[in-house]
């Protein structure tokens, strides 16, 4: 019987290295290595992986698609026969036929991995929480950067990492390590 249970990888793309090459800080230096056991373990089971790339529409986007920044970080870099989802927005399952995928082959949990913990991660995974699936976010193979906020004060990425793990905690998501996720 094939697992209910499919691996989100939610934009783990070169972009990203841009963004800690100036300087900004981030959590979770070792979210890669932890994505990639989660692709390890996956592709063992035989079970589904879901690869989500952002497309940048932004003229300044570091994640155009006809860029460097697009591409997968070689760790989380997709095999034969795992599907790609490109969206321009937040949500893994807006403008994507993400939802009608996994509901055609019966996955009901999610395991979600990849960046930015407060942007698309935590989009994605409340969307899946309100759509009936049970969205497992993966606490230590996600990341976030630090930000300053609207009224100039700048935020820690552990800091907005952990806010975004207490939005989503109970009603829309199960907190996770990686050390926990189980196949079902």
């Amino acid at each position: 019987m094939r697992s209910a249970t499919a691996l989100l990888v939610i934009d783990v793309q070169r972009g990203f290295d841009a963004i800690e090459d100036s300087g900004v800080g981030r959590n979770n230096p070792d979210a890669i290595d932890k994505i990639a056991g989660l692709l390890a373990l996956f592709r063992a089971e035989g079970a589904a992986i879901f690869h989500i790339r952002h497309a940048g529409t932004d003229a300044s986007s570091y994640f155009r698609p006809e860029g460097i920044g697009f591409s997968p970080k070689e760790e989380a870099k997709e095999r034969v026969g795992e599907p790609v989802l490109v969206k321009r927005v937040n949500s893994a399952f807006i403008g994507t036929d993400l939802e009608t995928r996994l509901r055609e082959v019966g996955i009901n949990t999610l395991v979600i991995c990849g960046a930015t913990t407060n942007h698309c991660v935590e989009t994605t995974t409340r969307m899946a929480g309100n759509l009936g699936f049970d969205p497992w976010l993966v606490r230590d193979a996600t990341w976030t950067f630090d930000r300053t906020g609207p009224d100039g004060d700048r935020h820690l990425a552990e800091d907005i990492h952990a806010m975004s793990l207490t939005n989503l905690s109970g009603e829309f998501a199960r907190i996770v390590r990686t050390s926990d996720v189980r196949l079902y």
